[in-house]
């Protein structure tokens, strides 16, 4: 009996990839469903790519398609400058053999959630459209959803789209600011940890060796992912922003944490900055008013990478 229920929003994507694997593999994570928004690729790809990943790891698992645009605002502009054409780094993938949930993202995590009341975790690694548009269709999702982990934002570190702005976050701001006002208990692990990481080329060579069909398609996808990270360093090297929610799920001893306010910027300049004041750092009514949450700030790196390597041997 996995000791974890999870919803994975996901916008498949490399390193989203990595960390759909990564959950598999794990004995103590069970996954409710995969529900896909837009983000790293437009939401139909996005869905696809849930639905190959599924197939690649020969599991059944609802997948859903989810919020294709941002809540203010036109169409994104995609990352396929870090993800390839086909969001897994231009290598050759199969159709996928599944089928869509019929439900849009949002209506499947309302009904999964209101059918396991207390016990899910949502764990969003992409924009926060999906959770957002949930909150509107449940107004009482927060007293039913057991915790909320999010992959995105900077707190104390600068952006990597704007000098404020990490992706996620800034993908989708207005989504992300009724995400973070929610009364829910919101975990967030952003660049301040992510990038604190970045993992040398051999660790992928290190998954395949120990997983050579899910390793394998992460090593293999990656080498484009890694080609973009690596411009203009001596070496290479790679990010797994998207795993590190789950990790904390297994092994939440490797973070630690700083408590604070937060507030979503949605202005032309700091769209999509995670400002966060910390527990009795102001006695400003604005950031008073705001929710707490936990913001990752260190990670063992050490003992994180090994228990990727100890996941994929699983």
């Amino acid at each position: 009996m996995a000791t974890h229920k999870i919803i994975l929003d996901t916008d498949p994507g490399i390193d989203d990839a990595m960390a759909i694997f990564f959950a598999m593999q794990s004995p103590d994570i069970e996954i409710l469903g995969l529900t896909t928004v837009y983000g790293n690729v437009p939401v139909s790809m996005s869905a696809q790519n849930a639905l190959r990943l599924c197939d690649i790891a020969k599991q059944s698992i609802p997948v859903t398609q989810g919020v294709g645009m941002p809540w203010v605002g036109p169409e994104s502009t995609y990352a396929h400058f870090v993800h390839g054409d086909n969001g897994f780094g231009d290598i050759p993938v199969a159709a996928p053999l599944g089928q869509l949930d019929p439900r849009s993202s949002a209506q499947f995590i309302v009904d999964t959630v209101k059918a396991n009341p207390g016990e899910v975790t949502l764990v969003a690694v992409g924009p926060l459209g999906n959770l957002a548009l949930a909150l509107r269709l449940c107004p009482e999702l927060p007293s039913l959803v057991k915790q909320v982990y999010i992959m995105g934002g900077a707190a104390f570190v600068k952006g990597n789209v704007t000098p404020l702005a990490e992706a996620n976050i800034w993908n989708d701001a207005h989504a992300a600011d009724i995400v973070f006002g929610a009364s829910w208990p919101l975990t967030m692990f952003g660049l301040d940890v992510t990038y604190d990481i970045p993992f040398a080329p051999d660790f992928v060579d290190i998954l395949a060796q120990k997983n050579p069909i899910l390793g394998g398609f992460v090593r293999d996808s990656a080498q484009f992912y890694m080609d973009f990270y690596s411009q203009g360093l001596p070496e290479r090297v790679c990010y797994f922003h998207d795993a590190f929610p789950l990790a904390y799920l297994l092994k939440p001893d490797l973070f630690t944490f700083t408590r604070g306010h937060a507030r979503i910027g949605t202005g032309e300049l700091d769209r999509g900055q995670t400002a966060i004041a910390p527990v009795g750092s102001t006695m400003s009514p604005l950031w008073l008013e705001a929710p707490t949450v936990n913001v990752a700030t260190r990670v063992d790196h050490a003992q994180l990478t090994q228990l990727f390597i100890d996941t994929y041997a699983l």
